[in-house]
């Protein structure tokens, strides 16, 4: 499988990345991997080949928020563009309630969103950068970009609530109106989805790596990733591909 990400400058606050996944097999070989958990409602343009979760895909589709592995097939010669949103955008853009769809996917055509906006995502390609983050740009208000800045840099709810200059109570309301999540349970995913990221991209200590995610000691972090990838982490720092184990 070969798997990229292609950055998106000035827009982190937005999208956290677009990404390309294809295949190395045959039409007939079915492939199978997980996703794991990384704090994005993502639109998926299949260029290529089948896909199933949980039931066949279309060629265009959103997939939602997952707290657990999410169990994908796909045949051996299919091949995707991604756009991974974070949330708030989701919900700003108009697109269904992130809890309405948690571990699942819909339709790009069933997500509640404006015309154009589907019409764009239906065409989405990694060299569409500047037509997307236009689009992200329009429609995210200066507020929620800000306390989505402050969200992908906090590491827990108590530092983000410094950053955000918001009380507690007002961080739930937030999160239940634009994430779908509590605060605390998606912060965990975001601490699991860095690690994830930093474990296969050196080789230090799993120890230190723990330490260093925020996690109380090692075994805090392998419960972690069983729990979130569904295997160890040094079964998921060999395997692992982005966030596809």
């Amino acid at each position: 499988m070969e798997y990229a990400e292609i950055p998106l400058p000035g827009l982190g606050d937005l999208a956290k990345t677009f990404w390309t996944l294809r295949g190395d097999g045959a039409a007939p070989a079915g492939v199978e991997h997980s996703a794991t958990p990384d704090g994005c409602v993502e639109v998926i343009r299949r260029l290529h080949g089948r896909s199933t979760w949980g039931r066949a895909q279309p060629a265009v589709f959103v997939a939602g928020l997952i707290d657990r592995p999410a169990l994908l097939h796909f045949s051996g010669d299919a091949a995707f563009v991604g756009l991974r949103l974070w949330p708030w955008t989701w919900h700003a853009l108009g697109g269904r309630p992130c809890r309405g769809f948690l571990n699942d996917w819909i339709a790009l055509d069933a997500a509640g969103l404006p015309d154009r906006t589907v019409a764009l995502f239906h065409a989405l390609d990694a060299g569409d950068a500047d037509a997307i983050g236009a689009a992200l740009d329009a429609a995210v208000a200066p507020a929620d970009r800000a306390i989505g800045r402050a969200v992908v840099a906090s590491a827990s709810v108590a530092d983000l609530a410094r950053r955000s200059g918001r009380s507690m109570r007002g961080l739930q309301r937030w999160f239940q109106h634009a994430v779908g999540l509590p605060p605390r349970t998606y912060l965990r995913l975001l601490r699991f989805q860095d690690t994830l990221s930093a474990i296969q991209a050196d080789a230090t200590a799993l120890a230190d790596q723990a330490a260093h995610g925020g996690y109380a000691d090692q075994a805090h972090m392998a419960r972690e990733f069983r729990e979130l990838a569904g295997a160890a982490a040094r079964t998921v720092r060999k395997r692992a591909r982005g966030p596809f184990v």
